[in-house]
């Protein structure tokens, strides 16, 4: 309830400057409006030459290392196309991308003084950034002064329904579709499972928890023995975790969004004797960065859902498209290690869902940006695993809503057929 109170208030800082800025929109009138030529004048942010595209997310605070690696991937992808020249556009022009960054600290206020300050800067579209709440907090601005809020990175169903959200689209599977693949998984088995389920206090965790529970309902031998719930604001999950492990759950389904947590998470549980099999959430599974520091490897199985190849899978080492994505990460992206996160090839795979769409684009445009943005199908862009692909053209989903669940092995994942 914490959560809900604190966004009603964001909404209503949404509103206000919403009017503030359509005013100032007003004020700025044809002077900002780029270059480009065709038959429609240029939105803001395009030129004949370049189109500017802003991202705000977290680069300080406890999600600075996804946050990060949203940028790096976008700069890598667009910082190799810019150097070969520039992007085709469906106008016939070739342009460079620019990039322009906002830190937000995942804070909705920040975010939200972030998109006005945008909007200052004439970005052409907003986009790829990182989280629920922070970009919940100016979906509305971007609505009511038509700015693309493209390609996020949030499971929220809501920035897919094109009704509610007519100026933005999700990147990522929707919370729904990453629980039920792992539900689904386990109802499968033809094992007997008691279930543990500790989630967000949020629409993040509820939507796990809905998509789980769908896949598994009407299986009798798949049981739920306990529920508890954690605050995004809170320190410690100490006192759910020993709660839950009082179950005798062999399966815990974990819905956490908060990387140290996570972290502590798999440590307290081994501390307390408990060691069930885990599923995580794509975007808190890191190999690096979570389970080797959370002593993963002690667990039965630690299993989470992907669309993206991992540059730490063995079976991917000398795969081209990772050996391209790490070679521009390094050289564009100012990112020297291989990714602890799956946000930077998140980031990547987005660069070139909107290489497709700049390539449909017939005016520089917004509008004409936002319907080619809507019909990508089948796109097999880089870095995406077999069986996984780009389609915007279904209401209600994100660019990419199919996943494969996926088994740790101590150093990457594997694709799992079979749970167990």
């Amino acid at each position: 309830m914490k959560e809900r109170r604190r966004t009603h208030g964001v909404l209503g800082a949404v509103a206000v400057a919403s009017v503030l800025a359509l005013s100032l929109a007003g004020c700025r009138g044809s002077a900002n409006e780029g270059g480009g030529g065709g038959g429609s004048a240029a939105s803001p942010g395009i030129t004949d030459t370049t189109i500017t595209l802003g991202i705000t997310t977290p680069l300080s605070g406890a999600t600075a290392g996804p946050g990060t690696c949203t940028v790096a991937g976008a700069k890598a992808y667009f910082g190799a196309k810019n150097a070969e020249g520039g992007i085709k556009f469906g106008d016939g022009k070739t342009r460079k991308v620019e990039i322009k960054t906002y830190d937000d600290g995942y804070d909705p206020q920040k975010s939200l003084a972030n998109f006005q300050q945008m909007v200052s800067d004439n970005v052409f579209a907003e986009g790829i950034g990182l989280g629920t709440p922070t970009n919940r907090a100016f979906r509305e601005a971007a609505i009511s002064q038509k700015v693309p809020q493209i390609l996020v990175m949030t499971g929220d169903p809501l920035f897919s329904d094109q009704k509610q959200s007519p100026w933005q689209l999700g990147l990522v599977p929707i919370y729904q579709n990453e629980g039920e693949a792992f539900g689904k998984l386990v109802a499968a088995s033809g094992g007997a499972h008691k279930v543990a389920i500790l989630s967000q206090n949020d629409d993040y965790g509820k939507g796990y928890v809905q998509g789980f529970k769908d896949a598994i309902k009407g299986n009798s031998s798949i049981t739920v023995v306990g529920e508890q719930t954690y605050e995004a604001t809170d320190t410690s999950v100490d006192a759910q975790l020993t709660q839950l492990a009082a179950t005798g759950a062999d399966v815990f389904f974990n819905a956490m969004s908060i990387t140290p947590l996570v972290i502590a998470s798999l440590q307290k549980a081994q501390q307390i004797g408990w060691k069930p099999s885990w599923f995580l959430p794509s975007n808190t599974s890191s190999p690096t960065a979570i389970l080797q520091p959370g002593g993963a490897t002690a667990y039965p199985g630690v299993y989470t859902v992907a669309f993206a190849k991992a540059p730490q899978s063995p079976e991917f080492a000398k795969d081209d498209d990772v050996v391209k994505f790490l070679s521009d990460l390094k050289q564009y992206g100012s990112y020297s290690d291989a990714p602890a996160f799956p946000h930077c090839m998140w980031s990547y795979i987005a660069g070139a869902t909107l290489e497709k769409a700049f390539g449909s684009m017939t005016d520089p445009t917004r509008d004409s940006f936002m319907k080619a943005l809507r019909n990508i199908k089948g796109l097999e862009a880089p870095l995406m695993l077999k069986g996984t692909s780009v389609d915007t053209t279904k209401d209600g989903q994100p660019a990419i809503s199919t996943v494969l669940v996926q088994k740790y092995n101590g150093k990457g994942y594997a694709t799992a057929s079979t749970f167990g």
